[in-house]
């Protein structure tokens, strides 16, 4: 199974940052990859936690996949969770958690996100495995460019 890791501190705060990951109909405007997103269900399953179920098309010129996934975002914990509910993917963990970093003056965070992904078919593993880990790369500019858009640059 392919993984990619990444933790990033950023001049927003960890709440800040959850929420504009949580945003899933925005991401076609800047996450690579990301073609169109479709929220199916939205439901609170507990104070401050959200489970949506989420259909993501993403491609790259010819090639092009849908998949839905199940995402619980938990606001008490500053964490969401990303499972594969139906799709090309045999297996898909990814998870994003959020911590505000101690210091005075503007708030800083530290982000992580995490993917770990297996696709059902080897041949389309090969062919879209090295578009995935390319855009991975970028996720984190990717999200980070768009706070400062959303919340000003600091």
């Amino acid at each position: 199974m392919k993984s990619f890791r990444n933790r990033r501190h950023v001049p927003h705060s960890a709440r800040e940052m959850f929420a504009l990951v949580r945003e899933v109909e925005s991401y076609p405007a800047f996450v690579p990859l990301c073609e169109a997103v479709r929220v199916r269900r939205r439901s609170e399953t507990a104070p401050g936690v959200e489970l949506l179920l989420v259909e993501m098309q993403v491609g790259f010129k010819a090639i092009c996949e849908r998949y839905v996934s199940r995402v619980s975002c938990d606001l008490n914990k500053l964490d969401i969770r990303v499972e594969c509910a139906e799709g090309p993917f045999r297996k898909l963990d990814n998870r994003w958690t959020f911590r505000d970093e101690p210091g005075e003056g503007a708030p800083r965070s530290m982000v992580e996100f995490f993917i770990a992904y297996e696709f059902r078919s080897a041949a389309l593993g090969l062919v879209m495995g090295a578009m995935f880990d390319r855009a991975f790369h970028k996720y984190a500019d990717a999200f980070v460019k768009r706070a400062d858009e959303v919340y000003g640059r600091r």
